[in-house]
């Protein structure tokens, strides 16, 4: 019992991951969405990653879309305000990310897909998604996981400030 407890709180005590996060509208203000393989459950994500070091974190939303989809054409919106931090849940802790890190604070950004849908490619080197497609902006609390619901309940009314 004491050995669990102390795992649990070094656990605990790891640092945050830096990271990003972009919400991709198309041009009818729908929100691209992907399934991640390593959650064979029904939830979506927006597209998100880390920050390489030196790297800013405008460069890593441009290179983590670019990695995760393919996506190219697109045109830069806005950097949404703040930062949003999440943590993982217990049993997730000390698997994910290689046991470095206990959660993510993000930098998110608001961007347009200006493509085409056939060249959305989530079959890419690393894959990292089973699926994809767009859905609602209200629709975005209702399919993410539950570790994430406050970020997405955040972006959601701050990209509705900026669209409406």
């Amino acid at each position: 019992m004491q050995l669990n407890y102390l795992m649990d709180e070094k656990l605990r005590n790891l640092p945050l991951r830096n990271g990003v996060g972009i919400v991709v509208l198309n041009p009818q203000n729908k929100v691209f969405v992907a399934k991640r393989i390593d959650n064979p459950k029904d939830f979506w994500q927006m597209p998100q990653g880390g920050i390489d070091n030196g790297e800013n974190p405008i460069d890593a939303a441009y290179r983590e879309l670019e990695e995760e989809t393919g996506m190219k054409n697109l045109e830069f919106i806005k950097e949404i305000e703040g930062t949003t931090i999440y943590e993982l849940p217990n049993h997730l802790l000390g698997i994910i990310w290689k046991g470095k890190y206990k959660g993510q604070r993000q930098k998110w950004f608001l961007m347009r897909y200006l493509g085409k849908d056939k060249d959305i490619n989530i079959k890419t080197d690393n894959p990292e998604f089973l699926d994809w497609k767009w859905i609602d902006l209200n629709e975005i609390t209702e399919v993410v996981v539950d570790f994430k619901l406050h970020v997405y309940k955040e972006l959601k009314e701050k990209i509705k400030q900026i669209i409406n």
